[in-house]
């Protein structure tokens, strides 16, 4: 099944999930796409707000019972949200054996995205969980821990880590051209996928292995401040990128 985590209360760019783009409110674009993948048999908003789960029903969503207060502040962790919704769901006697999450604030993902993602998280044996990445654009050997007035790199070549153990004599990485630096992943917010149990019985969404799901183009695109919609926006009006399609017709309120 499908979660889209929707709730009411965003500071950055307010009413994010439900601001109108190209004439459909944001959280539609999740929506549709996660029904037409064929990968869900059910698809989930999970939200704190009666006005968006009218919004997500009307894409053709579900919304079981809203989100209790408690799980929606702004530092609410999803595992707390996620595992109050397994747990009614499970006491409705519903039950899955995994699912994904799928952030309203990514609209450029697709239906194939989604399926792309399916398909190898089915087949990555003894994986917990899968997670979109993409290539980091500011290199983590290129950042700073500020101490006082003075300032220490984030990362030095010379410890040993996942990034590899380098000679002591190596160039800085804070002095190194990107490209000779040891690629880094960051997560984006479009997509995860993982067994259920490993919320139940472990209180994680990620586990312990997880496999990494490559974005492509614009499909990891997160939509968080100002800035992020007028680039989206500007995306589309240039035509570098389509949306979804959309069946129904426009919410009104």
């Amino acid at each position: 099944m499908a979660f889209i985590p929707a709730r009411h209360g965003s500071k950055r760019v307010p009413g994010k999930n439900t601001r109108l783009l190209n004439g459909h409110p944001m959280m539609a674009y999740t929506i549709a796409p996660a029904v037409e993948s064929g990968v869900f048999s059910s698809v989930i908003v999970s939200t704190d707000a009666e006005e968006t789960a009218a919004i997500a029903r009307h894409y053709g969503a579900e919304v079981p019972f809203l989100r209790p207060a408690a799980f929606a502040g702004d530092t609410s962790p999803d595992i707390e949200w996620l595992e109050h919704a397994l747990t009614e769901l499970k006491r409705q006697g519903r039950n899955w054996d995994a699912f994904g999450l799928l952030r309203p604030t990514s609209p450029f993902r697709t239906a194939g995205t989604i399926r792309r993602a399916w398909s190898q998280f089915v087949a990555a044996a003894g994986a917990d969980s899968l997670r979109a990445v993409e290539k980091c654009a500011q290199h983590p050997g290129k950042m700073w821990v500020v101490q006082g007035d003075r300032m220490v790199p984030l990362l030095s070549p010379t410890a040993k880590g996942n990034l590899g153990e380098v000679a002591p004599t190596a160039q800085p990485w804070h002095s190194t051209p990107y490209q000779a630096l040891p690629p880094v992943y960051v997560q984006n917010a479009s997509l995860e996928m993982a067994w259920t149990r490993v919320v139940l019985e472990k209180r994680t969404i990620a586990g312990d292995v997880l496999t990494p799901f490559f974005t492509e183009a614009y499909e990891g695109f997160d939509i968080n401040d100002p800035t992020d919609l007028m680039v989206a926006e500007r995306l589309l009006a240039d035509g570098t990128v389509r949306l979804p399609e959309i069946g129904a017709a426009a919410y009104r309120a």
